[in-house]
Parts: structure tokens; C-alpha cells; sequence
């Protein structure tokens, strides 16, 4: 069965409604990666003492698997090129407070925000974060300040364990590569599944 593959893209017009606005702290991060997982056994990298967390936000040209009403089940993916617009656009707006939990839009966390941000770019010597050697090109990493209470616990009860973002995209048919990526990804997964019993 061959999944549709959407690229997700924003405008280059900044009164465009289609961008990233919030991050949110979730338990089951789209793009199934940890803060900064370097083993099963650590979850993600945090620094207690400053109350810092880290890891990728966005992986480019990365498949992630969606299913609803409109589409029914298929991928999406963002290109390194519309990731560099997301996060211009996302500091142009001053965005780096916005920060809920759960993608729940009635909260935004007080005392949470993301102060340190990077696009990799191997071309200029820009490499991922330690622990994500193997992102693509053109991801977006970061960290983020909690000092919020609430957000810092459950941070540390191992219920918060990676960024996801949110906002509105534009829809497109995915190019060719995308496509085969995440056919490749589904053969994967059938074969894993039809091992266990």
C-alpha cells in the first residue's frame, strides 16, 4: 500500500496565515526522535541545573505519518528550504515564548521559551546537535528554559519527551525522493510487523 506523501510548505508573505507559531512539549514527538537520545537508557539531554532541555525540533525531508478526515493516511514532509523560512519567520514574529504542552491551544506556558536556535547546514560548517549526527540538512534544533514549575516536573517524570511544532502549512504533492523515502519507511514497518506474533 503506497502512502501518499504531502510536502508541507509556508509563503514568503509574513500576513500569510500559513507558519509555525507555537512549540509545543509533547510525550510522542512527530518526528519520533527524543530531546537528544543518545541510548535507550537516557531519555533525553537535559541540564537540571540550569533547567534546560534540547534537541531537534524539525527534521528535514524527514516522512512523518498523518491520518484524518481529509486526507485519510499519508506523510508529510518539510524541506530544508521551507524550514529555513518556518524558523526566520518564527523569530521575525517574535514567537520564541510561545510554548504549550501537548498541543493543548488554551495554554501558553509562562516562563518557558526557546533561546538558542540553529538550522544544520554542512556547507557552512554547521553540524547537528550531538546525538543527532544523522539528521538531514537542513533541520532545525534548539533548546529551551523552563522555569516553570509544572512544565520542569514534568519534564523530569519523563512525560514531556520531545518538541513538536504547530501551525498552519500549505499542501503539496511531495517530490519523487520524498515519496520513495516513505515507501521505503512502510516496507520497513510491514516487515517488523509481520515478524511479531
Amino acid at each position: 500500500m503506497d502512502l501518499p506523501v504531502y510536502e508541507l510548505m509556508i509563503s514568503d508573505d509574513l500576513q500569510d496565515d500559513a507558519e509555525v507559531n507555537f512549540v509545543s512539549l509533547v510525550d510522542r514527538p512527530a518526528i519520533q526522535k527524543n530531546w537528544n537520545a543518545f541510548s535507550h537508557k537516557v531519555k533525553f539531554n537535559t541540564n537540571e541545573e540550569k533547567r534546560v532541555i534540547s534537541g531537534a525540533i524539525m527534521l528535514a525531508d524527514t516522512p512523518i505519518f498523518r491520518s484524518d478526515v481529509s486526507h485519510g493516511d499519508y506523510y508529510v514532509v518539510f524541506s530544508k528550504e521551507t524550514i529555513f523560512k518556518i524558523v526566520q519567520r518564527y523569530f521575525k514574529k517574535g514567537y520564541q515564548a510561545n510554548v504549550n504542552i501537548q498541543h493543548n491551544q488554551d495554554t501558553k506556558l509562562e516562563d518557558v521559551y526557546l533561546f538558542e536556535s540553529f538550522i544544520s547546514d554542512k556547507e557552512r560548517g554547521v553540524m547537528p546537535m550531538k546525538g543527532f549526527e544523522d539528521a538531514p540538512d537542513g533541520s532545525w534544533f534548539g533548546s529551551m528554559k523552563v522555569d516553570n514549575e509544572y512544565a520542569w516536573n514534568e519534564v523530569k517524570e519523563g512525560n514531556i519527551k520531545g518538541f513538536s511544532v504547530e501551525g498552519v502549512f500549505e499542501y503539496s504533492k511531495a517530490k519523487k525522493e520524498a515519496q520513495e523515502q516513505s515507501d521505503k519507511i512502510f516496507e520497513e514497518i510491514k516487515k517488523i510487523l509481520s515478524q511479531v506474533k
